[in-house]
């Protein structure tokens, strides 16, 4: 509880200088994207997650950006209508169901939201804490947090899931079949996971359906200009700023934004947030997500990963569209010479 106090505060001060920072012209945005695509466009660094054959097939040269404003602006870049599985980005939106359902509490005082130290599929970290310590973002905590979403049946519960994905995209999402069946085969370490959640007591009862509907959601289809709306949205305390309706409620974004913060980018995450200052989720598939809060959503997609699980090129075009358009929340610029502590006498 004391990380989620810590966490809250600093997504506070990231909404007041949200706010107070200058922002970027239209040409800034549409001509800052081209750039940052034709930087990045060549390099050649990381490869696929070869491990789920369906994804060691898609073509290793796709890049696509896109950024949403909150008032509804959209600009892009390259692959943008390119489909591809959303995989572990998908823990933020069945996060959002589960709070908007139950709360924060359902979610702090089972899987709890603190960085784990340990990477995104371990047992070890289940075994160590026994199910509890962890957040939504390892795949231990967003198989449990799957588990939660309400609904007399899995089918009811998968409708829920993909209607709150679509309504943050702001279009129907549908599911990739190959990416669902190519992971259904081979996610025993997963259905592992599942039986010991449910062995401390964390899911409830079904850990085989939980999984599988786990490995439903992950194998949603998006494209790079869906995931910057779904970002846009967080952006716009819950509302689609593309669509103009209320998503989830604004009291629960921040909450969304702090786990981000902490645990969106694997074992990655602290290096992340030194660089850019801005929450962020990534997934295998390859696709990146950031918020800057009360401005703009920012996606980009290319399936090359780094060793931590994440898109190279991703990572880069919105570290360098970040800088470019003074989007770091803590990059505060100066506003006079007063030192605090200064003796003005």
């Amino acid at each position: 509880m004391k990380n989620l106090a810590f966490a809250l505060i600093l997504l506070s001060s990231v909404n007041v200088f949200a706010r107070t920072t200058p922002s970027a012209g239209v040409g800034d945005i549409k001509g800052t994207l081209t750039e940052a695509h034709k930087k990045f466009k060549g390099l050649k660094e990381g490869k696929n997650a070869d491990y789920i054959p369906a994804l060691a097939k898609v073509p290793s040269e796709l890049f696509g950006i896109a950024l949403v404003t909150v008032d509804g602006k959209v600009y892009t870049e390259g692959d943008i209508e390119k489909l591809f599985a959303i995989e572990s980005i998908s823990k933020v939106f069945t996060l959002s169901q589960v709070l908007q359902e139950s709360g924060e509490k359902q979610i702090t005082d089972t899987v709890g939201v603190d960085a784990t130290g340990d990477v995104f599929n371990s047992i070890v970290a289940v075994e160590k804490n026994k199910g509890k310590e962890m957040n939504p973002f390892v795949n231990p905590g967003a198989i449990a947090t799957t588990s939660m979403v309400k609904g007399k049946n899995a089918d009811e519960i998968w409708n829920k899931i993909v209607s709150i994905h679509s309504a943050f995209a702001g279009r129907p999402l549908e599911l990739n079949e190959e990416v669902y069946k190519s992971e259904a085969a081979t996610n025993q370490r997963n259905q592992a996971i599942g039986k010991l959640m449910e062995a401390y007591e964390i899911i409830k009862t079904n850990p085989e359906q939980a999984t599988d509907i786990y490995t439903k959601q992950c194998s949603i289809n998006v494209n790079a200009k869906d995931l910057a709306t779904m970002a846009a949205t967080l952006a716009n305390g819950g509302f689609n700023p593309v669509t103009k309706t209320k998503v989830i409620d604004q009291k629960h974004v921040k909450s969304v934004l702090a786990v981000m913060s902490t645990a969106g980018l694997y074992d990655t995450t602290g290096q992340w947030l030194f660089k850019t200052g801005l929450p962020a989720k990534s997934g295998v598939g390859g696709g990146v997500i950031a918020v800057v809060p009360g401005k703009f959503g920012i996606a980009a997609f290319s399936p090359r990963l780094d060793e931590a699980g994440n898109s190279v090129r991703a990572q880069r075009a919105i570290e360098f569209i970040t800088e470019k358009l003074n989007a770091n929340p803590y990059d505060i610029k100066p506003q006079g010479e007063y030192v605090i502590g200064k003796d003005e006498r």
